[in-house]
């Protein structure tokens, strides 16, 4: 049986831990933290997310590096949505999800799905976020005079099945488009989540039985 995680205290500081900041170490990368913000399925700032930062453990940022420097070999450049992920935040999802009265952002991230069954395969009441060993990304394509997110087939957080990574309805360009970022990301050493074509995790773990509560700042 696996071990029940332990949750690290927010007292502790991130740089305790080996929570770096992603983007001190890729400079060009567009980090839409989306969580820090209102532009997210819950509607208002999460809580756990005092500023729009990417954290990761030091050994899963440092494989993102490389992944950075693959990509813009051809042209292109990481878009970070979300990185480690406190336990709090969590927990403001779930609440969320319980309250079957906020129907306030339904038309962009849920427009097929009743609200009650959020919870019952796409939000978590535990994250692999909260390890610090998982990101949401996306791409953007790059020319001398501006970058721009490549077509994906669904938005970030779409919950729908149209998101699940190998859908058969989505349109070639953007099959080919989730292939490039699965196979870039596998390259060093990260799984997609299949449900999510934007859900990457690090294998192995540096800290498979930790969850960290610590606010992001």
């Amino acid at each position: 049986m696996q071990a029940a995680e332990v949750k690290v205290s927010p007292a502790t500081r991130l740089a305790e831990v080996d929570l770096v900041d992603v983007g001190a170490l890729i400079a060009d990368a567009q980090l839409e933290i989306r969580y820090a913000g209102s532009h997210n399925f819950v509607g208002t700032p999460v809580t756990g997310y005092e500023a729009p930062k990417c954290y990761l453990l030091r050994p899963v940022a440092e494989a993102l590096v490389q992944v950075a420097a693959d990509v813009r070999e051809q042209g292109y450049r990481l878009r970070l949505f979300d990185c480690y992920r406190p336990v709090r935040a969590v927990q403001h999802f779930v609440r969320w999800a319980h309250d079957l009265d906020d129907q306030r952002n339904k038309a962009e991230f849920y427009p097929n799905l009743d609200k009650s069954v959020l919870l019952d395969g796409y939000i978590a009441e535990t994250s692999g976020h909260s390890r610090g060993a998982t990101v949401d990304l996306s791409l953007d394509h790059c020319t001398a005079d501006a970058c721009a997110e490549l077509d994906m087939g669904t938005s970030f957080d779409r919950f729908d099945t149209l998101a699940n990574t190998d859908d058969p309805r989505i349109q070639q360009a953007a099959r080919e488009h989730r292939d490039l970022l699965r196979a870039a990301m596998q390259r060093r050493g990260f799984r997609n989540y299949p449900l999510e074509w934007w859900h990457f995790t690090f294998q192995p773990e540096p800290t498979p039985q930790t969850a960290y509560d610590i606010p992001v700042r």
